[in-house]
């Protein structure tokens, strides 16, 4: 065993994963919007020798063997990844991609409404399927970019913004009201939050706000004109604007303002917003920073310096709850032109098809995206050899109809018994290689014949490119509640799985022919 090779094992094998519990407690609870994970990704990548990137840039000049960069696209999407120092073009990288956005519901772009019986309302729309039930009778806050415009000088520039403190309220209907109470509410006229009173309608001599009044964009100041008042406001005094009417726009979300919170007797249980999927998220960028230095900021006890002939990289998409098809998405070609440039910046003008695919054809993706852990309330629904618990480790999604990306036939040895699922063969036998190797267990997740599975970005990624892919992800409860859970110690054992794929892809690829 060469020295790479026992420093690529002991930082797989060392991570302790309860290190990782209260930094991802922190970071879930301080980030609640996309842009707010992306700066924070941004900063820890940062403060780990990570070089930041300009899409508008070339990059000819500016990878380097052995270097490690990211860059973000939209401020909502981002790519981080070290170049090995005996890469070339060609050679395979090893990728984990998930995605950031969660259900959330957004101010529309007119959010101010006529007040109703002394209530000052707020104008919001369902982000996929942000809105539902759950999202009733709990203290939202309000956060997001503003673009503002320098009075100096002309120029806009974004800002992030968080308003942490419960400002609005989805108030539920007694079930004194009868069959008004019941069922799911109509998301555009009975789950409007409230976020002020104003009684002085009162007073007579109150001129009312019209309703119907024509819905136009453009113009200096214009744009807050048509937010409420009192937001406007409260913004431009959390981001200390004088002058309101440099606020050019914005783009804000309203979110659970609960912070994240150990719960259990033993407190084994993370209660918490947002999960899906910041906390695939959380775990693969931790493991990309294990791998790639000597320690992490939740330090891992170990870990290697990247002299590998490998590129590895995280990829963090936005819109997957929606589809994925906008330009920050994963069905963009945000993920291959990444690829395409590493592989140009070493090869120069002989970077073609034929290099590419190559590179394509040597390189692996681990799509993890959250998945269902088992209910204890509702055992009758899961299949009763895919049920996945807590504070185990990471998830293999199976589906037999391609949303996700596993679908052939293997023996899969999990954590309790040995078990045939419709999974694909080779994808999980990498996986497997790289568990034993990180003394991390897999468990698996096959939904009934008679539900539906969800969908990830794996499919879409690996059909576009034709790299090896497997879903695999870390189990929760409550999936696209407001409110849901996960293990402990889940946050770390993702890092310690994911970390050692970084670690061992080169030598375990080389193993299969």
């Amino acid at each position: 065993m060469t020295s790479h090779e026992t420093l690529s094992a002991t930082a797989a094998t060392s991570v302790k994963p309860e290190a990782y519990t209260q930094p991802f407690l922190s970071f879930i609870s301080e980030n609640p919007t996309v842009f707010h994970t992306v700066d924070y990704f941004s900063k820890q990548l940062s403060s780990h020798g990570f070089t930041k990137l300009s899409e508008r840039d070339l990059w000819t000049d500016k990878l380097e063997k052995g270097g490690k960069y990211f860059y973000d696209r939209n401020g909502s999407g981002l790519i981080a990844f070290t170049i090995g120092s005996e890469y070339k073009s060609g050679n395979g990288v090893a990728i984990i991609a998930s995605h950031i956005d969660a259900l959330s519901a957004r101010l529309k772009p007119i959010s101010a409404k006529s007040t109703k019986a002394g209530y000052v309302q707020l104008g919001i729309a369902p982000y996929a399927g942000g809105l539902n039930q759950t999202w009733i009778d709990r203290d939202l806050g309000i956060g997001g970019r503003v673009l503002l415009k320098d009075e100096r000088n002309g120029k806009i520039s974004t800002k992030l913004v968080k308003l942490d403190w419960p400002i609005a309220r989805i108030p539920s209907l007694a079930p004194h009201f009868g069959i008004a109470a019941e069922g799911q509410a109509n998301k555009e006229t009975r789950m409007v939050p409230i976020v002020g009173l104003d009684n002085t309608d009162i007073d007579e001599k109150k001129v009312v706000q019209e309703e119907g009044r024509a819905s136009l964009l453009g113009g200096a100041g214009t744009f807050v004109s048509t937010q409420p008042a009192r937001l406007v406001k409260a913004i431009a005094g959390e981001m200390g604007i004088q002058n309101s009417s440099n606020i050019v726009n914005w783009e804000l979300e309203v979110f659970d303002t609960q912070p994240a919170q150990l719960g259990g007797l033993d407190k084994e249980f993370i209660f918490a917003g947002r999960i899906d999927d910041k906390l695939c998220s959380f775990s693969a960028i931790e493991a990309l920073l294990a791998s790639s230095s000597e320690s992490s900021s939740s330090a891992t006890g170990g870990g290697s310096s990247d002299d590998s002939g490998i590129v590895r990289m995280v990829g963090l998409f936005d819109d997957e709850e929606v589809g994925s098809l906008l330009r920050q998405g994963a069905r963009s070609n945000f993920l291959p032109s990444t690829i395409e440039r590493i592989c140009e910046a070493f090869a120069g003008d002989k970077c073609g098809a034929n290099l590419l695919s190559k590179t394509y054809a040597n390189s692996f993706l681990i799509s993890a995206d959250v998945t269902h852990a088992v209910n204890p309330n509702y055992m009758d629904v899961y299949l009763e050899d895919h049920s996945p618990r807590l504070n185990i480790g990471i998830t293999v999604a199976a589906d037999s109809n391609a949303h996700m990306t596993t679908g052939k036939s293997i023996y899969l040895i999990t954590y309790h018994v040995r078990l045939l699922n419709l999974i694909d063969g080779l994808s999980t036998a990498i996986l497997q290689r790289i568990a034993e190797k990180s003394s991390s267990l897999l468990q698996v997740f096959q939904i009934r014949n008679d539900s539906r599975s969800g969908g990830t970005v794996g499919p879409m990624l690996s059909a576009m490119t034709g790299i090896r892919a497997i879903d695999a992800g870390l189990p929760q409860l409550s999936m696209h509640s407001i409110r849901a859970t996960t293990g402990s110690l889940d946050p770390g054992l993702g890092v310690k799985l994911f970390a050692g794929f970084f670690n061992h892809f080169e030598k375990v690829d080389a193993e299969f022919i």
